[in-house]
């Protein structure tokens, strides 16, 4: 999922403030643009600084793009941990389904910020590729969480499973048809989950 750029991100002389305006204007060029395709002198121009205070705050563009992957990855820990219902597996990925499916349906929808990614940089022992698979593990675990609260027989595999629906949805809601996805996720999802039963 994408984190939303609605919020405005205050000028100010402080360095927070700059950190976060830098990573504000990442945040929606990385993901709308691509980030190779992106360069650090689009990002200072937009931002309307210096290259020293890019680098200051910056060592890298490398640098850049692993931070505005972990603040997608906070991001979409936290609106998965917002959705979970305690005790009722089902509901939670009822829920998730109907958000991947509302994102998708969003003006500017891309698919999976961390896919698109891993698509630019596939040498695992990059940095940025790390912090996608950092962030993958955490949500296969919410995946084996559910899986295992639902009793399946083999909660990794049926997590597994439950992340390659995700990353279908996610790559579907950008190619195909955004509109049915929801409701064809949470049946697959669904079948899944009860397929997986001990």
């Amino acid at each position: 999922m994408q984190a939303s750029t609605t919020e405005t991100v205050p000028r100010g002389r402080s360095g927070e403030a700059t950190r976060a305006r830098i990573l504000a204007v990442a945040n929606e060029v990385f993901y709308a643009d691509g980030i190779r395709a992106t360069s650090a002198d689009r990002i200072i121009e937009r931002v309307g600084i210096t290259k020293v205070t890019f680098y200051r705050h910056f060592r890298s563009k490398s640098d850049l793009v692993v931070a505005y992957l972990e603040g997608q990855a906070a991001a979409e820990r936290a609106w998965m941990q917002s959705l979970r219902v305690p005790g009722d597996p089902a509901a939670t990925l009822a829920s998730f389904a109907s958000g991947i499916g509302e994102a998708s349906c969003s003006p500017g929808f891309r698919g999976c910020a961390f896919i698109n990614a891993a698509a630019e940089f596939s040498d695992p022992a990059d940095p940025v590729r790390a912090a996608v698979e950092e962030h993958r593990r955490w949500m296969l675990g919410e995946f084996t969480a559910l899986a295992a609260e639902a009793g399946a027989a083999d909660p990794a595999q049926t997590a597994r499973q439950l992340m390659i629906l995700r990353d279908g949805a996610m790559v579907n809601g950008y190619l195909g048809d955004a509109g049915s996805l929801a409701a064809s996720l949470e049946a697959a999802f669904a079948s899944v989950i009860g397929a997986s039963a001990a």
